[in-house]
């Protein structure tokens, strides 16, 4: 998934986007509390003035990584919806995409749950802007949910798409709770099925 990855020639990058690649790999792999500036301006090879020339603190640098990865992320899963049949003509297919998409995330290695729920978690009462960033983060998976959804009217449209963010956030927590990622899926499917018979009812 390009979400989770860097690209090969990143050190070549000039320094702002050398300090968000790192960032976004220790934030979300090791916690952002628990990453030092210090650790991210050795890693990604500037210096400390280079370092707050780009991110006067870091919180801007906190928020720039929820940013970077809100980008990356959507896009994937834009990308991954529609590869696996998320624009198909029937309901149920296009439901169907929903899992197989999610099970390209929740089965990578470096899968470390949300950064936007992890973001929250750590820092949510004391950085307004990471909750900001999350709530935006959220309605854009919203919105894409919803395009697998078949025409209902307003507001049910919009309640079951809420539904489907609910299930998504749900199998995510509990992937990262240790549970099996087929297991999470299996029971996620089953809840598609029973949505895409009662809308075709």
């Amino acid at each position: 998934m390009t979400s989770a990855s860097e690209p090969s020639n990143w050190k070549d990058q000039p320094a702002r986007d050398r300090l968000l690649h790192t960032a976004h790999a220790l934030f979300y792999r090791d916690g952002i509390r628990a990453t030092g500036i210090d650790r991210v301006i050795a890693e990604s090879g500037v210096t400390k003035v280079t370092f707050y020339r780009h991110f006067p603190s870091k919180n801007d640098l906190v928020c720039a990584y929820l940013e970077y990865r809100h980008t990356r992320w959507i896009a994937w899963f834009a990308a991954a919806l529609q590869r696996h049949g998320g624009a198909h003509e029937d309901a149920a297919r296009r439901l169907a995409a929903l899992p197989l998409a999610l099970a390209e995330w929740l089965g990578r290695d470096d899968f470390r749950g949300c950064a936007f729920i992890n973001g929250v978690s750590e820092l949510g009462g004391t950085v307004p802007e990471v909750v900001e960033v999350a709530q935006r983060h959220k309605r854009d998976v919203t919105q894409l949910l919803a395009a697998l959804l078949p025409g209902a009217p307003e507001p049910e449209r919009a309640q079951d798409a809420q539904a489907l963010t609910l299930v998504v956030e749900g199998a995510i927590v509990r992937v990262q709770m240790g549970e099996p990622v087929s297991e999470v899926l299996a029971s996620v499917s089953r809840l598609l099925q029973g949505m895409a018979a009662v809308q075709s009812a």
